[in-house]
């Protein structure tokens, strides 16, 4: 008799559960958290094809998901404050747990970090199973990974639910575009030229950020080359925004109407966006993840401690340049020490990626 093959997975794929009809799986955060955990969830909705998938997590991931194509049959957020376990409303934490809960939990899946708030929350859903990984200080799981901070996120979480009896149905994430996001893009990016060229110079941690007048100069580039360029960002950042719009209208003044700055977009405005560019160039950040998912080429600033928990898996469509820095450019603490407390300071850690690296691979990317 031939012998069936067996799954592959990110490392030991288990038994599955019978009679999981409800899965309920636990990643707040930004916009990358959830990319990263979006083929875990493909995996758990192949391997479970019978069963409901609700994804416990943010605000801004029920609004990405709302009326978008994926796996994920029911987003309820997270409220205030309870991702670290210290919710700011106990009615609205008291609703939640009424809402996951108004049917049984048969398989509880903690993607929320080692475990030391994220598995005891678990325990609260009461599921009939669970995985995740743990931290030696967390509550158990039925079965679950030590948990080593320096691996990719995205790997992380197939590994999970391979505990879980899932094996990979892809590794890299994506994401549905609709009718509607292309069309909110084509509002927005009115007579810019085609192929237009998408920017984001931003990033939650200002140490992820690349200096803003290499941002600039790689804008520049690209219309001299008679490519449009659209910039995304938000409200939050206009300072960083208008030093930008300065430097590009200084280096290339004729730019006119191929140059755009966009603020503060609906999730669906920037994946259509995104969806229409030929590239994105940004740092580490939730729409290099987005372009990437909605199968944009990217160029990433990356520094290297996140090239493992974050950067793309492949290089023909993803490309990275990465900075080798270890220890803070002020102070001199090591970066690398996930156990250390990070310093006061937020110089740059990319800054030593140079604009002539990234330009070759616009070159490359868009020739």
């Amino acid at each position: 008799m031939t012998r069936a093959p067996e799954p592959y997975g990110i490392g030991e794929i288990s038994e599955p559960w019978p009679d999981v009809r409800r899965i309920a799986v636990l990643r707040g955060g930004g916009l990358g958290d959830l990319l990263f955990a979006v083929p875990a969830i493909h995996a758990l909705a192949a391997a479970y094809p019978e069963a409901e998938i609700v994804l416990l997590g943010s605000p801004l991931h029920a609004e990405l998901l709302r009326g978008r194509p994926s796996p994920v049959d029911e987003v309820i957020a997270l409220p205030a404050g309870l991702t670290a376990g210290r919710a700011e409303d106990p009615e609205a934490e008291a609703e939640f747990f009424r809402r996951v809960c108004r049917a049984p939990i048969d398989l509880g899946v903690q993607l929320h970090g080692g475990g030391r708030w994220s598995n005891g929350f678990v325990h609260q859903l009461n599921p009939h199973w669970s995985v995740g990984s743990r931290t030696p200080d967390a509550a158990p799981l039925t079965r679950t990974l030590p948990f080593r901070y320096y691996q990719h996120e995205t790997l992380r979480a197939l590994e999970v639910v391979g505990l879980a009896g899932a094996p990979p149905v892809r590794l890299d994430p994506t994401l549905a575009v609709t009718a509607a996001d292309l069309a909110a893009a084509d509002r927005v990016l009115g007579n810019l030229p085609d192929p237009v060229v998408a920017l984001h110079p931003s990033a939650t941690d200002p140490r992820r950020r690349w200096p803003i007048d290499r941002f600039a100069r790689v804008a520049a580039h690209c219309l001299d080359r008679g490519l449009g360029v659209v910039v995304l960002g938000e409200h939050g950042e206009r300072e960083l925004l208008d030093t930008l719009h300065d430097a590009v209208r200084e280096l290339a003044p004729e730019a006119g109407k191929a140059f755009e700055i966009i603020v503060g977009q609906d999730f669906s405005t920037v994946t259509g966006v995104l969806a229409r560019s030929c590239l994105l160039v940004g740092n580490d950040s939730g729409p290099r993840h987005l372009a990437a998912a909605v199968g944009t080429p990217t160029i990433g600033i990356y520094w290297i401690g996140n090239v493992i928990n974050a950067g793309p898996l492949g290089r023909g469509r993803d490309r990275i340049l990465f900075s080798w820095t270890t220890h803070c450019p002020v102070c001199g603490r090591d970066c690398t020490d996930e156990t250390v407390p990070r310093c006061e300071h937020d110089d740059s850690f990319v800054d030593s990626v140079s604009v002539a690296q990234v330009l070759a691979e616009v070159d490359s990317l868009v020739p």
